[in-house]
């Protein structure tokens, strides 16, 4: 009897599923500041809204953001000095009777916004007053500890609205951490195909080429990123957004953390408050794009062009630490494979720091 007249067996069907999510609304140029009710009232979020910011965020956004929203929402406000546990804890408590929150200002406002967010299931509008890295659209947030800062996976804000007036009046030193932050997926992408290869890491090709596309266009436009220019601002900002995508299409941060940013996280540790977390991270990239095989040396012209530091001693950390640095990559987040857990020797990190130096 053929075993084709038996119907013994469950025919297969297409059972792969992802839950991906995005910002709804993205709303970046000239003044788009004014446009938040109209995105308010596209969501349909509810009528009552905490808005967050700093001191300085408060004056240059948050202000007008409570003014254009004040005679439609029942409006609360909450003033974060820093970003830590505790003021998190704050926030949520000052959201338990709001229907949406709305982060106003840098890296540190929008990643409370977002932490508080996912813990309270609220939705949240992201508003940035700098581009200084790629946190403004993703889904990761950045929390310092005593032992340094640590990332943690929430969710992405359901829209975006980045004013580039307000973003190009920011220092400059902010911007070019951003693009920074946004050269070094090229780095990043090399360890997740890495792993892949030699760990069968999964592999999504969309997020992997839209992170690679990102970090292209930046390089390319390097010599059009200029201090307090609204059209450099718009370049930044929509390769900050388009990062972000990447990641939630991928599910996590891989498309835009590799070796770079483990190198980046330990130099945290080792001296926390010098440099920003972009540079940390574009240092980081020229390291790990010569231990690839790649041009290295244009990632620094890039990032030069851009006014990003390239060596250490420009961010304040002395060469010693940041060798220290490099062979303490592989104990953040030992999971995520790259090519700095492949057994770096004390010899080959202090001349990884030299070169950085090399004409």
């Amino acid at each position: 009897m053929s075993p084709d007249s038996i119907n013994l067996l469950r025919s297969k069907v297409f059972d792969k599923s992802k839950w991906m999510q995005l910002p709804r609304d993205v709303v970046i140029g000239h003044d788009v500041i004014a446009q938040i009710p109209a995105v308010c009232d596209d969501l349909g979020l509810g009528r009552s809204v905490l808005i967050i910011s700093g001191d300085r965020t408060q004056e240059v956004a948050g202000e007008r953001v409570t003014r254009l929203l004040a005679d439609a929402y029942d409006i609360h406000t909450f003033r974060a000095r820093e970003i830590s546990l505790e003021t998190i804890k704050q926030v949520e408590g000052a959201a338990a009777d709001v229907d949406f929150l709305i982060g106003v200002g840098g890296g540190r406002m929008i990643d409370t916004a977002k932490i508080a967010s996912f813990n309270t299931d609220l939705q949240f509008i992201s508003v940035p007053t700098a581009a200084s890295h790629d946190g403004i659209a993703s889904a990761r947030a950045s929390v310092p500890t005593v032992d340094g800062n640590i990332s943690l996976s929430a969710h992405p804000p359901i829209a975006v609205v980045a004013d580039t007036g307000i973003i190009a009046a920011a220092p400059h030193r902010l911007l070019a951490s951003g693009c920074a932050d946004i050269i070094a997926n090229y780095t990043a992408i090399l360890d997740w195909e890495l792993s892949h290869r030699i760990r069968g890491e999964p592999l999504s090709e969309y997020a992997l080429t839209l992170s690679k596309m990102t970090a292209e266009i930046l390089v390319k436009n390097a010599d059009l990123i200029k201090p307090h220019s609204e059209n450099s601002a718009w370049i930044v900002t929509k390769a900050l957004v388009s990062s972000g995508v990447a990641m939630s299409i991928a599910g996590s941060s891989r498309p835009a953390s590799g070796g770079e940013h483990k190198f980046g996280h330990a130099l945290d540790r080792l001296a926390p408050g010098k440099g920003l977390h972009g540079e940390k991270c574009g240092i980081g990239a020229i390291i790990t794009m010569y231990l690839h095989g790649g041009d290295w040396r244009g990632i620094r012209t890039s990032l030069e062009k851009i006014g990003a530091p390239t060596t250490p001693k420009e961010i304040g950390i002395d060469d010693a630490t940041a060798v220290e640095a490099l062979l303490a990559a592989k104990t953040i987040r030992p999971e995520r494979f790259t090519i700095l857990d492949m057994g770096l020797t004390r010899e080959s990190a202090e001349e990884l720091i030299r070169m950085l130096y090399r004409e």
